[in-house]
This record gives C-alpha cells, sequence and structure tokens, in this order.
C-alpha cells in the first residue's frame, strides 16, 4: 500500500475508487493530565499529549488503510490529518484520502 500526500503516484497511472479515513479520539489519564496542567504553568513540550497525538495518528491511519485494503486499493492519495478537541484532555484524529488502483 503506497501512501502519499499528493494527488498522484509518480510512474502510476491510477483509477480513483473512493474516500477513506480513520479516526479515533485519545485522551489521558488523570494523573498525566495534572503532570501537563503543571507543564503549562512553566512552558515547554508536553510529551505525555505529543505521544498521545503520534499514537492517535498511527491508529487512524491504520484504520484508514484497513479501510482502503477492504475496497482493493492499491494506494492512497491525497492524505491529510484533521484533528478537534472533543472536551479537555481529549482529542479526535481524522486520517482521510482517496483510494486508488493501478491500472
Amino acid at each position: 500500500m503506497i501512501l502519499v500526500t499528493t494527488d498522484f503516484i509518480s510512474g502510476k497511472e491510477i483509477e480513483t475508487i473512493a474516500l477513506v479515513k480513520g479516526s479515533t479520539v485519545q485522551c489521558k489519564n488523570v494523573g498525566k493530565d495534572i503532570m501537563s496542567g503543571f507543564k503549562n504553568l512553566v512552558g515547554g513540550e508536553m510529551h505525555s499529549y505529543t505521544e498521545m497525538m503520534d499514537e492517535a495518528r498511527a491508529i487512524a491511519t491504520r484504520r484508514m488503510v484497513e479501510e482502503a485494503e477492504h475496497l482493493g486499493a492499491d494506494g492512497i492519495i491525497a492524505i491529510r490529518y484533521s484533528s478537534s478537541a472533543i472536551m479537555q484532555g481529549a482529542s479526535e484524529i481524522m486520517a482521510y484520502g482517496t483510494a486508488v488502483k493501478f491500472r
């Protein structure tokens, strides 16, 4: 499975199949949330949230790829990510793109 952010795959003639997506909502436990609150007072990177968002992007990407594989796709083009806050300490990450088949 080839994954790209471009609208094409170099050297490949493609046929569009469908929009595919994957998403997840992630949150940190209360203890880590409190520690991140202290970090907010002094500044700097909130490592637990960085890890949470990295994990969420990986899960959303995997789910998007699974949907594309189910459709028989060879690749996904024009991949994008979006995020939104659901509540304090919880975020939704969505990965989406266009599933394609090689000709």
